[in-house]
């Protein structure tokens, strides 16, 4: 019998990872990296696919993809147009506080109705005043988000305006008690806001991967990974793609655990873009017991507790007016890279090295490039937006000669924003990556002009070559050190030149010794598990500085996309019992059992427990089903929410299924 295989898809910030594996030994069998196209994530996933080499298509029993999708659209305003439908909320309370802002939506209205502590109708529902805003802006939208107060108690509300709302209007409608049951009304809101703006993005994304699969003929179950590392159906992603925020790097923090075999380890992926960190404890990912925050918008989505930081060998490196370095936070191309795909450009940072200083400035090492023309009708283009792609179709420009083609003063006026962040035109310059060239560590592409960017650097900023190289790494080590000391203590160690505090001096002192008298450490209890491309470059110092083992397991260099097909399938459900109370008093009467689908009455709580118990078993098996588990198993807990009021749990797992 043929082994079944699984394909694990990773889409990062700067690569798209792919890696093939025997399902039962987890045995690696082909690993691929290739560069992400951010503008439609399926080109790059279609050629790691192709890279491969799949000898037998229908040997592939499962593909299983994670992606930045989500958290990217939400962080760069990519989500679609939603209009939020307040129900019962308090709108004096919400300008107050500003709590608009956090809504992640600026179309969002008031109306009545809504449900208190117990359940209870607070007020009659203003069907009306509901439809009447619908046909108002159904027309400027792409989906609807409702959530009504206290809906995990009672989502009566929810549901009626729904089902009127489809009467009138064919638009995608989420609600807020079906993504949470928790009680942050804010955060609920917020959830549901996001889930409707990233249906059709996600949706989108789907498709365009099954596509892919198909033309390589591949007929298998697809797979997304959830923001907390579990796996669920695409078809489950499609309708709640907000709990793929995370995705990423949980895959990351699985793949490591994975592929080191210890279950007690601080995971660091560093890549091209950023540097995630994660805790793994007993072999799982740590979750965060709030929600996960993705672009500023806080959300009630379960994820795992995360730290990122935009640090990366591709992060861009500046020196300001008063010398301080900086390593990013923005990402650009490597000029070794640019110069071995263009010729022009090596030659042109040969003859910069050369130049003197006089007349040259660091920003001819900054190089705008066309990576692709706006299709036909894609976009309205300014006059300088199209005099700026015109400019770079023959090949890339350092930035102070695009600026004086284009007849202006300052970059600015290029209008280029927008184009950037389309993917039509891209920038290069200074990185670690072009650095790990000139030494030798990493010499994938150009590294002859790799040295000569950073002699020309150097020399435009007066600084020794050696001691800037050597400045750099100390800068990244302390950076990721920072970061891991923030992460596990909650602390931040900012940098206090004049007035050091205790806490900042110790830090110091700690990576650099340089009391005369005093010696401090911080010692990282578990191993430092490393994954990601340059991991085995930048992560030992800061391994050692933290007094820990630098894990580097076979394979790290994908193992997030191991940790796509590494999961479970895992879905929880709640059920929450709580009194209802006689009218006007506080005598209880009854028991409301309240699930995401119905509400029942118990008149004793133990047959209201129950009840519940039985529901939300049968919830959590049947939604584990859907979202792809193989023989899904249930476990309940119970817990505590206040006077006679509590939760029942039901977490149903099971192996994802493949196909036969």
């Amino acid at each position: 019998m043929v082994e079944a295989l699984v394909l694990g898809i990773d889409t990062g910030g700067t690569y798209t990872d792919g890696v093939l594996l025997e399902h039962d030994s987890r045995r690696v069998l082909a690993t691929e990296k290739c560069l992400t196209t951010k503008r439609d994530f399926s080109i790059g996933i279609e050629q790691v696919i192709e890279r491969i080499r799949i000898e037998d298509p229908a040997s592939i029993r499962m593909v299983s993809i994670s992606t930045t999708l989500a958290t990217n659209a939400i962080a760069e305003g990519k989500g679609k147009r939603v209009a939020l439908l307040l129900i019962g909320y308090d709108p004096e309370l919400v300008s107050s506080f500003n709590l608009g802002a956090r809504f992640a939506t600026p179309r969002f209205q008031f109306f009545r109705g809504g449900h208190d502590l117990y359940g209870r109708e607070k007020e009659p529902l203003d069907l009306p005043a509901i439809l009447g805003w619908v046909n108002e802006v159904k027309g400027t939208v792409d989906a609807l988000a409702i959530s009504s107060y206290f809906s995990p108690l009672n989502p009566e509300h929810e549901q009626r305006a729904s089902s009127a709302i489809a009467r009138v209007c064919d638009l995608p409608v989420v609600l807020g008690h079906q993504l949470s049951t928790k009680l942050g009304s804010i955060e609920r809101a917020t959830t549901a806001a996001l889930n409707a703006s990233l249906l059709a993005v996600l949706q989108d994304f789907i498709v365009a991967v099954r596509q892919a699969m198909e033309r390589r003929g591949i007929d298998a179950p697809l797979m997304v990974v959830r923001g907390d590392g579990t796996l669920m159906s695409d078809e489950f992603a499609a309708r709640t793609p907000v709990e793929t925020i995370h995705s990423g790097p949980a895959a990351s923090a699985i793949g490591g655990r994975l592929l080191a075999g210890i279950d007690d380890a601080l995971v660091v992926d560093i890549g091209g873009t950023t540097t995630d960190f994660a805790l793994v404890r007993g072999g799982q990912v740590a979750i965060s017991e709030g929600g996960a925050t993705a672009g500023g918008f806080k959300t009630s989505v379960k994820a795992a507790d995360l730290l990122s930081i935009a640090l990366g060998g591709d992060s861009q490196l500046r020196l300001d007016h008063d010398g301080a370095l900086h390593l990013g936070p923005e990402r650009v191309v490597p000029l070794a890279y640019l110069a071995a795909e263009h010729e022009s450009v090596a030659r042109q940072l040969s003859a910069l090295a050369k130049r003197s200083w006089s007349g040259s400035s660091p920003d001819w090492l900054e190089y705008w490039f066309l990576v692709r023309p706006p299709e036909s009708g894609a976009a309205d283009l300014s006059k300088r937006q199209a005099q700026v792609l015109e400019e770079l179709l023959p090949g890339p420009l350092p930035l102070p000669e695009l600026v004086q083609r284009a007849g202006v003063t300052h970059a600015v006026q290029l209008e280029a924003e927008a184009m950037l962040r389309a993917e039509w035109i891209g920038r290069a310059g200074l990185t670690p990556t072009d650095l790990l060239h000139v030494d030798g560590r990493f010499e994938r592409w150009n590294r002859e002009a790799a040295g000569h960017a950073l002699a020309a650097f150097c020399k435009f900023h007066f600084v020794d070559q050696e001691q800037f190289t050597a400045r750099v790494w100390r800068q990244l080590t302390e950076t990721i050190v920072r970061a891991i000391v923030t992460f596990l203590t909650g602390l931040d160690f900012e940098h206090e030149s004049t007035m050091p505090t205790t806490g900042s001096w110790f830090f110091e002192n700690s990576l650099y010794s340089t009391h005369p008298e005093l010696a401090t450490s911080i010692r990282l209890r578990h191993p430092m598990i490393g994954i990601g491309a340059p991991a085995d470059i930048l992560l030992g110092d800061a391994a050692q500085a933290l007094g820990t083992e630098l894990v580097l397991p076979e394979h790290f260099q994908v193992a997030n996309a191991v940790g796509a097909v590494g999961g479970s399938v895992v879905v929880e459900e709640q059920v929450l019992v709580y009194p209802e109370l006689a009218s006007g008093g506080l005598d209880v009467i009854a028991y409301n059992v309240q699930s995401s689908r119905r509400r029942e009455q118990c008149e004793e709580l133990d047959r209201a427990l129950e009840r519940a118990r039985a529901e939300a078993s049968e919830l959590a098996l049947a939604a584990a089903v859907r979202s792809g588990a193989d023989s899904p198993q249930v476990t309940l807990r119970e817990a505590e929410d206040g006077i006679d009021t509590y939760r029942v749990y039901a977490r149903a797992m099971g192996s994802p299924r493949l196909t036969k």
